[in-house]
């Protein structure tokens, strides 16, 4: 029987999202990847164990999580109920709707009929009454924002999630459904962008000003780059990394050799201040305090606790900055 360690507030930091009562481990764990059907369930399971022990409350998931689709969502049920449903207050969980899960014109996008749906099914397969956050995960150019607005609306109303948020929004989008909210009278609690030193698309577009005034928070995700701002791919593709998957998002054309000569002089960087190339990357996702989370993704408890281990050195000199933006210029 797990035992959550009684120490696991002791060490990890927590930020404030947005403006809001919600406070938020700076790393939170995503379940993008190796939480499928396809994957180990004992690594699985000691994986949440850990996180749990080590201080992180938030768990990311999505519908069509896995692959299978869904199967992550009904495998970390079955962890949540085995072992964690005692610790159900002290967690949260989200999940999201926007990308393909089922066929027919109401199988993806942002309707109220997708959204709805879709989180019935999230919270049968998660075996639990309501979510923390409900996102919607892509916005949807052929359906007026409203529709999906309302949707969100909804599912704070029915008492199916808490607080909502978006994700793949881009700032413009944001304002205009941050407004629309407003006016039914909730707001969006957080938004989730792809961010990272080597896609700096939250930086170039001022999303993260649009945030603060909004009062909405934000958690990072893929702030390794899909693995690649680690030392993994110095000396070539390992077998079982994320490259080598075929169901994947990092594919092998995407390890360019530009790439690996900037992870190579970034590892110096990182060594030099003591630390693994990975602890430096989420570090600097996180130096920006408008980052409420950086959402990380493991595939084994070492990798894990080396993420954790980032905490313990979050702050950069005005010299490391400027040598990481050489490193990272064109």
């Amino acid at each position: 029987m797990y035992t959550p360690s009684a120490t696991r507030y002791d060490t990890m930091k927590y930020r404030r999202c947005g403006k809001s009562g919600i406070q938020l481990p700076v790393i939170s764990l995503g379940l993008w990847h190796n939480f499928g059907d396809v994957d180990n369930q004992e690594i699985c399971r000691s994986i949440i164990h850990r996180s749990f022990d080590l201080g992180i409350t938030h768990f990311d998931l999505a519908n069509n999580y896995g692959p299978p689709p869904g199967s992550a969502e009904t495998n970390f049920g079955n962890i949540l109920k085995k072992d964690l449903s005692a610790y159900r207050d002290e967690m949260i969980i989200s999940t999201k709707a926007g990308y393909y899960m089922w066929e027919g014109p109401y199988g993806e996008w942002g309707s109220k009929k997708y959204l709805v749906s879709s989180l019935d099914q999230s919270l049968k397969r998660l075996g639990i009454d309501y979510v923390d956050i409900f996102y919607s995960h892509r916005y949807d150019p052929r359906t007026p924002l409203e529709e999906t607005m309302e949707a969100l609306y909804l599912s704070v109303i029915q008492g199916k999630a808490l607080y909502v948020g978006i994700s793949n929004y881009s700032p413009e989008e944001t304002k205009l459904a941050s407004g629309i909210l407003k006016t039914m009278g909730i707001k969006y609690l957080i938004h989730q962008p792809k961010y990272s030193m080597f896609y700096r698309w939250a930086d170039d577009t001022k999303l993260f000003d649009v945030l603060e005034t909004e009062g909405i928070g934000a958690i990072a995700f893929s702030p390794l780059a899909q693995g690649l701002l680690t030392n993994k791919y110095i000396s070539g593709i390992p077998v079982g990394s994320r490259a080598s998957k075929s169901h994947g998002f990092l594919k092998e054309k995407d390890i360019s050799e530009e790439k690996i000569r900037k992870v190579i002089e970034l590892n110096v960087i990182a060594g030099e201040r003591g630390q693994s190339l990975a602890q430096m990357a989420l570090a600097w996702t996180l130096r920006d305090s408008r980052v409420t989370s950086a959402l990380i993704g493991v595939s084994s408890v070492t990798q894990l606790e080396d993420n954790c281990a980032t905490i313990q050195n979050l702050e950069f000199t005005e010299q490391e900055l400027l040598r990481i933006e050489e490193v990272l210029k064109d």
